[in-house]
């Protein structure tokens, strides 16, 4: 056999092969060809300690790629990480650990869900701010107790994706030196030679965003990416890049180098063959594996322990010497306390005039920024409108990283991405913020965040037809619907400031769970019946007059729910008696007892001025919508909501014909 490394280089390989061929499904060509660099980042240049894989100062990595998911889950496996040989034959099957795409949470040692190409490079981007912060927040002259590196491995296709530009643009403005590109050059993708579509100055481009750029030319040449890494780690100004340049499926004599390799089983016959180009033992067994193989990777894993090790007394020194600094570090990292900020009456007091929700959110988020410490948070390129900036908190920006206030660019989808790799990191509460109609852009990495049950919180601005002047393009109204669809996220819109206090407290006190505040730019009353029950997800904010005998129920949410009771009293005029019921957040009115939505929604209209998409199983057959059906249009937001049908006239109508039925 060749020499130790290159022999546990190879096993990584040959169990990358075994568990997609007995998968019968699955990537192997990404795992052949990147083995190398990942075998020498994790052997000899990476901080991490299987015993412990949630150890604070730990490297992060990331697979970008993440159906190259063998890679991952085989080096976890060699490192002892507690992957089984009998959780690698288990690859993609139902229940197991070693999932199709790797997935936070799921499998000890994932450190993000990557699947969608470029996200990973996006979330990276992310923990690598996360790391700055913190260090700057907490280190002190010769106590560097946050001190480690972000590293994510992609290919050409995350390279491609616009995330990948906007997440590196941002990363090389900021000078994140701590943050470590590995690019899997292959110049495969599925439909073939990534001349096809890809033929730009991959390097040029990383250049002109801010980063050092290092090219290996040999992809198994050990000695050549290890000096790249130290390279990289050398460049105290810049993030860094390093194209490793290699051939999929490598070490596969029908498969190197073709996009064949990619995404689907080698075959049983050229797995053998496999082996037998590598020289590896018993080419007719699978999950064969030589003892030394698994001897020399325990020896490498104790760099690991005696780093974690070294960096324990260093943090036990810190503490003793900074006893003050350590319980704000416990404070950092430990989970909102939701008793305390449920009976903070700073926090819940309400100012009794009109205010738009975006600015009750800019007044609750300030109110917030002094009782947690840990939030850091910021728009893209929206914070005036999105009321998002923390007074007084600073600007995170090169050379300053300590600031509390983050500034995006128009950068939606990376942004989203990066708040991902903030909360992933640990030890951060984040939000981001932008108009509600872009959520379209921060979608996917919503989706991403409700995979991996983080709290991340969106500010979604500017809610519906009340933008007024912009115009449809600007003015949301299947946004809400969509994400009211996504499982795992709580949509809240509230509708004053009241209302707004309960979304922030469900936000910053949610461990498992992103919420979506949806919030108006036009001024709404502060209601009188509203307060910490919308934390219930509906509530009557303004009873029937006679609640036994009462001849319906209008819901409402966020800016209609004044609209509703305006209605209410205009129905009473005709001895129409109707209860108003405020429903802010679906999400959390369907995780009440079943005697409680009952006691609440016994027939219904609804009013929103978004979607009726979704209300359905509110309102039921007999029931009915005062919703948007189509676009928006420019002209002023009292002018819009008359134009459509936002009256309490139109509304008082609309029940008058319910009770008709």
């Amino acid at each position: 056999m060749a020499n130790l490394d290159t022999t546990c280089v190879n096993a990584i390989r040959v169990l990358a092969a075994d568990s997609v061929q007995r998968a019968n499904s699955g990537h192997p060509g990404l795992p052949l060809g990147s083995a190398p660099m990942a075998y020498e980042l994790w052997a000899n240049h990476m901080n991490h300690n299987g015993k412990n894989p949630k150890w604070a100062n730990r490297d992060r990595f990331i697979l970008s790629g993440g159906h190259g998911s063998t890679l991952l889950y085989s080096l976890l496996h060699f490192f002892g990480y507690g992957l089984t040989m009998e959780d690698m034959r288990n690859f993609r099957q139902d229940g197991s650990l070693t999932p199709g795409h790797p997935e936070y949470g799921h499998t000890v040692g994932v450190e993000a869900t990557t699947g969608p190409l470029g996200a990973g490079m996006g979330m990276a981007v992310g923990m690598a701010m996360a790391e700055a912060h913190l260090a700057a927040q907490f280190n002190k002259p010769g106590f560097p107790i946050v001190d480690h590196y972000t590293f994510v491995l992609g290919g050409d296709g995350c390279m491609m994706e616009g995330i990948s530009s906007e997440a590196f643009s941002l990363a090389g403005t900021l000078g994140l030196s701590k943050l470590i590109v590995l690019y899997d050059s292959n110049n495969i993708s599925i439909e073939g030679s990534t001349d096809i579509a890809f033929t730009e100055n991959v390097q040029a481009r990383m250049a002109a965003f801010g980063f050092q750029t290092i090219t290996v030319e040999d992809g198994n040449d050990l000695a050549a990416i290890g000096k790249a890494i130290e390279e990289a780690k050398a460049d105290k100004e810049h993030p860094s890049f390093i194209t490793v340049k290699t051939q999929i499926g490598y070490g596969c004599p029908a498969k190197q180098g073709k996009a064949s390799a990619h995404g689907e089983p080698l075959g049983d016959e050229n797995v053998k063959a496999l082996k037998e180009t590598l020289g590896w033992p018993e080419p007719d067994k699978t999950f064969n594996i030589p003892q030394e193989v698994y001897d020399h990777y325990k020896e490498l894993s104790k760099k690991g322990e005696a780093a974690e090790e070294a960096w324990n007394k260093l943090f036990a020194d810190y503490c003793a010497r900074f006893p003050e600094e350590k319980a704000r570090w416990e404070e950092f990292h430990a989970p909102v306390d939701a008793m305390a900020l449920l009976n903070n009456n700073e926090f819940w007091a309400v100012e009794d005039k009109p205010m738009a929700t975006r600015a009750c959110s800019g007044t609750l988020i300030n109110r917030l920024k002094d009782i947690l410490p840990n939030l850091i948070g910021g728009s893209a390129d929206l914070a005036p409108s999105n009321k998002t900036e923390m007074k007084g908190a600073g600007d995170f920006a090169k050379g300053s990283y300590e600031g509390r206030n983050l500034h995006y660019g128009v950068r939606e989808f990376a942004m989203a991405a990066i708040a991902n790799g903030i909360t992933l990191h640990g030890g951060l509460r984040t939000y981001i913020g932008t108009f509600f109609v872009f959520s379209d852009y921060t979608k996917p990495m919503m989706r991403l965040a409700a995979l991996m049950n983080i709290p991340v919180t969106y500010v979604f601005t500017h809610d519906s037809i009340g933008v007024g002047e912009d115009g449809p393009t600007h003015e949301p109204i299947e946004q809400l619907a969509m994400l009211r669809s996504l499982p795992n996220v709580n949509v809240f819109r509230p509708a004053d400031m009241a209302e707004t206090a309960a979304g922030w407290c469900l936000a910053v006190t949610a461990e498992s769970t992103p919420t979506a505040l949806v919030l108006t730019r036009q001024n709404l009353p502060q209601l009188a019946g509203s307060g910490k029950a919308a934390l219930r997800g509906a509530y009557v904010i303004s009873e029937a007059k006679n609640p036994a005998r009462m001849d319906g129920i209008l819901i409402a949410t966020g800016s209609e729910v004044s609209l509703a009771i305006e209605a209410q009293a205009e129905l009473l005029k005709d001895n129409i008696d109707v209860r108003v019921v405020s429903m802010p957040c679906m999400d959390l009115f369907e995780q009440q007892t079943p005697s409680y939505k009952e006691e609440i929604l016994p027939k219904a209209v609804r009013v929103e001025a978004l979607s009726d998409f979704g209300w359905g199983r509110y309102v039921g057959l007999d029931g009915a919508t005062v919703c948007m059906h189509g676009f928006g249009a420019s002209a002023p937001a009292g002018l819009l909501f008359e134009k459509f049908g936002f009256t309490k006239e139109h509304v008082a109508d609309v029940m008058k014909e319910v009770l008709k039925k």
